[in-house]
């Protein structure tokens, strides 16, 4: 398996620090990430966390912009400003930072959910609240009704 598949809830420890989910230090492994890279969601209070192939794709989507447009420096903002490194220790912890705390309203446990090729940490409550949200989107695309409407 070399996806990020499922979720996870781990404790913060009383250094800060977080056990990253064993199926989750697999996939790091087997991709050979000696170094995670973290980046604020700029839609939600989570952090997508990837190898340096996260970075890579958005460097090469700035790559693609006008370097004289404020697209392109709005961009380099994003992936540049608004991220970090974590190193894993060798009990496969990282450190949450007061820049992911802030971010994400992480206090004192972690949830981990995949999404493919890289995964995300979020705050519990703020993940359960936005798989709700998702999942009813979903149901209400499949059953070709908007929000608050009933099926037919």
């Amino acid at each position: 398996m070399d996806r990020f598949l499922s979720s996870a809830v781990n404790r913060i420890d009383a250094k800060g620090r977080v056990s990253v989910p064993a199926h989750f230090r697999t996939v790091l492994q087997k991709r050979g990430y000696s170094e995670l890279y973290a980046l604020r969601c700029l839609d939600q209070a989570a952090m997508d966390v990837g190898g340096l192939d996260l970075l890579d794709r958005y460097e090469q989507r700035i790559a693609q912009e006008d370097p004289f447009l404020q697209t392109a420096d709005d961009m380099s903002f994003f992936c540049h400003g608004d991220g970090t490194f974590l190193k894993l220790d060798q009990d496969g912890r990282v450190t949450l930072t007061d820049f992911i705390r802030e971010h994400t309203g992480i206090t004192t446990e972690v949830a981990f959910v995949g999404r493919g090729s890289f995964f995300q940490i979020w705050e519990p409550g703020r993940l359960a609240a936005y798989g709700a949200a998702a999942r009813s989107r979903l149901l209400h695309l499949r059953q070709g009704t908007k929000p608050g409407e009933r099926p037919e």
